[in-house]
């Protein structure tokens, strides 16, 4: 029997109906979130995404900007625009879109932000606190990624996960994440990266497989466990002529091959992707409390 599609276009609908009505709770409070999005070149998929996210923070009901910059603008320039969104009372988060120009470091640029405003939680000091076990917020894609396992009836708790990719944006986050002895987590975790010999061996022992190789179609359905659970978060345009457009998405997993194999799959596009944005709606909103409740509290 073919493998139930996780549908994250339906699960973050649901998360995004809750916040926006959360967004109409605290608005009568005086708080209104707010989210500044720096978009450095003409990345098209990072345009895209940047996109998507505006018009999200609009049925929201978050004030949102775009602070776009050209690929070539140098690294004081980027920290002086962030220093000016780090002092601004009506931006409550500042999100910086990767990848940068090569010429940039990500790791100062990110450095940059305040902790408190850093709503893709990347900033050193948030990656600290969850590898302690006390985050402030959860990087948005291991966060989406934790929640389509838990609304779909797939906790990790005691199960072995196994992530295919070691990156900060997911694969070393998302087991920070699940090693958490917490509700949604307690896992155990193994993670595989380019020097891991005999990869299908590790991949076939998961009961919940994360692919962020970022290779398209790296794993087919022979490297995954009869039942598994497989979150695909990689996503790559394929030409084909056939299609009006010339091309379609596909994902680092043979989508047809693992169906048959997987008792639950993410689909590409439809999966991770809408999920990654409703975490990022989710710390903006939690952003802007924590920074009313700072201000408004007897010792600020």
């Amino acid at each position: 029997m073919p493998a139930q599609i996780i549908d994250g276009r339906k699960i973050s609908h649901e998360i995004r109906e809750k916040l926006r009505l959360q967004v109409e709770d605290i608005g009568k409070k005086g708080i209104h979130p707010g989210l500044a999005v720096i978009l450095v070149g003409e990345n098209p998929a990072s345009s895209t995404y940047v996109r998507s996210k505006v018009k999200v923070c609009a049925e929201l009901g978050i004030h949102s900007e775009i602070l776009r910059m050209p690929a070539e603008v140098r690294l004081p320039e980027i920290l002086a625009a962030i220093q000016v969104l780090n002092e601004r009372s009506d931006i409550h988060g500042v999100l910086v879109q990767l990848p940068l120009p090569t010429h940039l470091e990500p790791r100062r640029v990110l450095e940059a932000l305040k902790p408190i405003k850093d709503v893709d939680g990347l900033h050193p000091n948030n990656l600290g606190r969850l590898a302690a076990g006390d985050p402030l917020f959860l990087p948005c894609t291991p966060a989406g990624i934790q929640q389509l396992l838990l609304k779909t009836g797939n906790d990790p708790g005691g199960k072995h996960v196994v992530i295919l990719g070691r990156s900060v944006i997911v694969g070393k986050s998302l087991a920070n994440l699940l090693l958490a002895k917490e509700k949604g987590a307690n896992a155990t975790v193994t993670v595989c990266h380019t020097a891991t010999k005999d990869l299908a061996v590790y991949s076939r022992s998961a009961d919940i497989l994360v692919v962020a190789m970022g290779h398209a179609k790296a794993i087919n359905g022979e490297m995954i466990k009869k039942g598994a659970v497989v979150i695909d978060v990689g996503i790559h345009r394929q030409q084909d002529e056939k299609t009006p457009r010339g091309y379609v998405l596909v994902g680092d997993v043979d989508f047809p091959s693992a169906r048959e194999v997987a008792s639950w799959i993410t689909p590409v596009p439809g999966g991770v992707g809408p999920m990654t944005i409703a975490m990022l709606m989710t710390n903006t909103v939690r952003a802007a409390r924590l920074q009313w409740e700072g201000h408004h509290s007897p010792d600020s």
